[in-house]
């Protein structure tokens, strides 16, 4: 993969595709942790942007679509094909984890050496006057937010065998997941790399810091855009995706802070695998 990044100038510090942030002029970015100097990190062009959201979109909706599929064979039972569409997504995520991992190594050799938090925003939030503290507090008003964006549906809601929560509600849910702890493990494993160590970390840790030169102020609403419809894998989803994609990414923008983010959308996992224990304890 080609590095996502820009090259404006040709002197030593240039790092190939690598361009000078534009933070440093920008009152809203230094709004950092009070009492630290102003992080300065490489940024994406709009092709990079893009070129980033593709490598984690299309193969999801490869694994979905076509892999699955093909490795649940011919007629497949509804617990066979749901146990085999949960393991592709699990590993898309993974590799989201992954590709966030290998372009941060690339980074850190093109530019100068800065710590992994720094580079991911995984730090307290903060304003230019208060770091962590009751800021936290604000978690809990973006979760109330995106509870009620999943109260909304839009449009279609997807094939029964591919919607989730239509799967549990049926009778092969229900006896799918019947004292089935190894398959509950890995929707917990497929949660966390959901909301954690896969898109959050992709969308808000990596991406959203790299935005503001190509898009300016408007970088979290289009990094919204971007993640809901990096649903390929569940496209009826996409219109919710992209207002939980906002609230994710305001409040990761707002607070300098993927933490924000990850806590928002790690309540809804909680709650799925609060919702799923009883079927699966029996």
């Amino acid at each position: 993969m080609n590095p996502p990044f820009r090259r404006t100038d040709a002197g030593p510090a240039a790092s190939v595709g690598v361009t000078r942030s534009p933070f440093a002029a920008d009152p809203i970015a230094n709004k950092l942790v009070p009492g630290s100097p102003a992080v300065e990190l490489p940024q994406c062009s709009k092709a990079g942007v893009l070129a980033v959201w593709a490598a984690a979109a299309l193969p999801m909706g490869v694994l979905a679509w076509v892999i699955a599929p093909a490795v649940a064979g011919h007629a497949p039972s509804e617990k066979h094909f749901a146990v085999t569409l949960l393991a592709a997504l699990t590993f898309g995520l993974i590799w989201q984890a992954a590709l966030v991992l290998m372009l941060v190594l690339r980074e850190n050799r093109n530019s100068p050496s800065m710590p992994l938090r720094d580079r991911l925003w995984l730090r307290a939030p903060a304003t230019a006057t208060r770091r962590g503290g009751r800021l936290w507090w604000w978690v809990g008003a973006y979760a109330i937010g995106l509870a009620a964006v999943n109260l909304i549906a839009f449009g279609p809601t997807g094939p029964i065998d591919r919607n989730f929560g239509l799967f549990l509600q049926s009778a092969a849910g229900k006896a799918t997941f019947h004292h089935a702890w190894g398959l509950y493990a890995l929707v917990a494993v497929l949660l966390a790399f959901n909301t954690f160590l896969g898109e959050e970390m992709l969308f808000r840790g990596f991406l959203l810091p790299r935005m503001r030169s190509a898009f300016g102020r408007a970088d979290w609403v289009v990094n919204g855009i971007l993640f809901g419809c990096y649903h390929l894998h569940e496209p009826w989803v996409i219109p919710n995706a992209i207002l939980t994609g906002f609230l994710c990414a305001y409040s990761t923008r707002r607070y300098r802070s993927a933490w924000m983010g990850i806590a928002i959308h790690s309540i809804e996992s909680l709650f799925i695998l609060a919702v799923l224990f009883p079927l699966v304890a029996g």
